[in-house]
């Protein structure tokens, strides 16, 4: 797993895990902890639990949200935890030992910390949901909660790199409509009329705006490792049938 050290020693646990140390095998090996996934449920709840043993928290502790690309937002707390799993993209809380889980494999996961007002939060930042202001989203949903924006520092996860993350001409224009700017985020693909995008750099500007105390970005390709992470994108053009998803997380302590 990842640590970031900003996050250490102000009450607050928290990784970016890769692929490895698990129990899942073939396409899946093996920290795989996505119940999403075709990977045998059992082998997906050790894993999950495993991770949470690695933090030292209850398996139990672990919530995470049904991911769609949205820009949606929950407010959660121990005492009222949904049934299932909420169709959001982004998780925040006040409630201590409760890690909130995001799941990847190319998207970036991003965690918060306010550790001065107890507050955390983590999204899965994708270009539909940062295009669409997750982001900005959960920053609003924790400052609603009493956080302040100088007070959170914000790591971006291990995510698909600007090498790797080819698109197609039609691709660029949703960004350039919203900002002139963003197409510093863009450059020419090894295909004519194709480009590459800097997912991760877009997400760090969007951050850096939001007048945050820290912003941090790893410098993990997820598509060009395939020993420590997962990739979708890896996988479709391996023609496999299915990727593993990796977990992100983030708690308060008591």
């Amino acid at each position: 797993m990842i640590q970031i050290e900003e996050f250490e020693g102000g009450g607050i646990r928290h990784a970016f895990f890769g692929r490895r140390g698990g129990v899942g095998g073939g396409i899946y090996h093996s920290l795989n902890c996505g119940l999403g996934s075709g990977d045998d449920p059992l082998a997906v709840r050790a894993n999950r639990a495993r991770a949470m043993a690695a933090l030292d928290l209850p398996a139990e502790a672990l919530v995470t949200c049904h991911q769609h690309h949205s820009a949606e937002v929950a407010v959660i707390h121990a005492d009222s935890l949904p049934a299932e799993p909420l169709k959001v993209d982004a998780l925040v809380t006040t409630s201590p030992n409760l890690a909130l889980g995001i799941l990847t494999a190319d998207c970036a996961p991003i965690l918060f910390a306010d550790s001065r007002d107890r507050i955390v939060g983590a999204a899965h930042a994708g270009w539909r949901g940062a295009l669409g202001g997750v982001i900005e989203a959960t920053v609003d949903a924790m400052i609603e909660q009493g956080a302040r924006a100088d007070n959170i520092v914000a790591a971006i996860g291990p995510a698909i790199g600007p090498d790797s993350y080819e698109v197609g001409p039609e691709f660029p224009a949703a960004f350039l409509e919203q900002e002139a700017g963003n197409a510093a985020f863009f450059r020419a693909g090894p295909r004519d009329g194709h480009f590459l995008f800097d997912l991760p750099g877009y997400i760090a500007t969007r951050l850096t705006r939001l007048g945050l105390g820290d912003v941090m970005r790893l410098d993990c390709d997820t598509c060009r490792d395939d020993v420590n992470f997962f990739s979708y994108r890896r996988s479709c053009h391996r023609q496999e049938p299915d990727y593993g998803r990796m977990l992100s997380t983030i708690a308060l302590e008591p």
